[in-house]
């Protein structure tokens, strides 16, 4: 018996089978061959069983070729040499241990296989778990959708708000994943800017918008529940700042040369005699300013009663000079684009901008009058002049219950709510002309004193 050969391997089939076979490898198995009758070339490996069965276990087919071939002679060779020497060192049925080992195989693949499919089915799982998460911005737009478009301005100022100070921070930021740090950021970098009042402000709202979306079950916890609104820029102190009557002099001796629009300082003027809101001027329209009859009518106010101002000739002198700009248009103070009311925070800009401190000089783009409207006792707001002319009312013997109702306050005590309905109508208009007349006379007073200086100067 001598070693197979490719010659041999590639003679003519003969019509009948014929085996070619090697020396036993160890005395523990051959290699042997096999050409068919139909010219195939099969390789064998010979061995005897533990019961002694003489065994021929197909080990591969001969060629690397288009024909089908596995294996050339070589590596036949040293299949046979790895199989003889499982053989040798114990394995006498090697086709059972063989088919063993194909099925361990196969399982272990199959079983690779599960692993490689359930990671990529949780890969996916996770991705649109992932994706289906909202974001912050997405829960402030469901908070606008259903909260805010309630507000009078429809949310306006608050997207405003968020748009600039939280959303370039948080917004892409999924929900879950909020946390106090995060919240804090926001409000750090407001009172790095020095507007502690606003850093307080949008804090309130980031803890309404989150407490809103653990409402709907849209996240687990607010991340600002546990964060105490007295540490964000110290505890509020409640302004009480009122102009005194000096101070109103001196304020109208400087308008005229603050740089400011005849509409800007007649909305200062409006808002003193009124005592209301400046959002509640700037907002209104002229379906609801009599003044024929010296009526304005406020139809949706802040505490959500309609409210009635009763025009003292001073007041209505103020929006007469306003109408001669504005009165063709439905809005008593229109945007620039003429397609709705301007912007509530315009003149608390132009009276901030006016007020600031002259080591800082003017900012870019605002008001070079930096310091046109400072006055003696300090920085003032237009809300000071809501506070202002209920406080010269109650002086010059006003009721404070007038006074208050005159505010458009609620009654905090609910009894009275409820069982006191007296309207204080006359009362309200006596005393919205008291103020009036007093400001005429202050206006004037004012007015003669600048004569008098620009006499004495020229």
């Amino acid at each position: 018996m001598t070693n197979i050969t490719d010659k041999q391997l590639n003679a003519r089939p003969t019509g009948k089978d014929k085996w070619l076979s090697e020396v036993a490898i160890w005395g523990h198995g051959s290699l042997s061959a096999r050409i068919t009758a139909s010219g195939e070339r099969l390789f064998y490996f010979r061995y005897q069983s533990a019961q002694g069965e003489r065994i021929s276990l197909p080990i591969g087919t001969y060629g690397r070729d288009s024909a089908g071939g596995t294996m050339t002679l070589a590596d036949a060779r040293l299949r046979a040499q790895e199989l003889a020497s499982l053989h040798k060192s114990g394995h006498r049925d090697i086709k059972e241990y063989l088919e063993t080992v194909e099925a361990d195989r196969k399982a272990a693949l199959a079983a690779a296989r599960a692993r490689e499919e359930q990671a990529r089915v949780e890969a996916e799982v996770a991705a649109a778990r992932q994706a289906a998460r909202l974001n912050v911005r997405q829960l402030f737009d469901r908070w606008a959708m259903v909260d805010l478009i309630n507000r009078k301005d429809g949310g306006k100022e608050v997207r405003r708000m968020f748009e600039k100070d939280v959303l370039p921070y948080l917004g892409p930021l999924p929900i879950e994943d909020v946390r106090k740090r995060h919240i804090t950021e926001v409000t750090d970098a407001l009172l790095a800017r020095g507007v502690n009042r606003m850093a307080k402000l949008i804090f309130s709202l980031m803890r309404q918008m989150f407490r809103f979306g653990v409402d709907r079950d849209l996240l687990e916890f607010d991340p600002t529940a546990n964060i105490r609104k007295v540490k964000i820029g110290g505890k509020d102190v409640e302004r009480d700042r009122v102009l005194s009557e000096e101070e109103i002099r001196q304020l109208a001796r400087q308008l005229p040369e603050a740089g400011m629009t005849l509409m800007a300082e007649a909305a200062i003027w409006i808002a003193l005699s009124t005592c209301c809101r400046i959002g509640e001027l700037l907002e209104a329209r002229w379906e609801h300013v009599d003044l024929d009859n010296g009526r304005w009518l406020i139809p949706a106010p802040k505490n959500k009663r309609a409210h009635t101002v009763y025009l003292s000739d001073f007041t209505i002198a103020q929006f007469r000079r306003v109408y001669g700009m504005t009165g063709s248009l439905p809005w008593v103070y229109p945007n620039s684009a003429k397609n709705g009311p301007v912007c509530s925070k315009t003149v608390t800009k132009q009276i901030g901008d006016r007020q600031r401190d002259p080591v800082k000089g003017p900012m870019s783009g605002r008001s070079k009058y930096c310091e046109a409207l400072r006055l003696p006792s300090g920085k003032w707001t237009p809300h000071d002049l809501r506070r202002t002319g209920a406080t010269m009312m109650t002086i010059m013997g006003v009721l404070p219950e007038v006074a208050e109702r005159c505010l458009n306050h609620t009654e905090e005590n609910k009894v009275k709510r409820i069982y006191q309905r007296y309207s204080y109508e006359k009362e309200m208009k006596d005393a919205w002309h008291l103020l009036g007349d007093r400001l005429q006379e202050l206006m004037t007073n004012a007015t003669t004193d600048r004569v008098i200086a620009k006499h004495v100067i020229g």
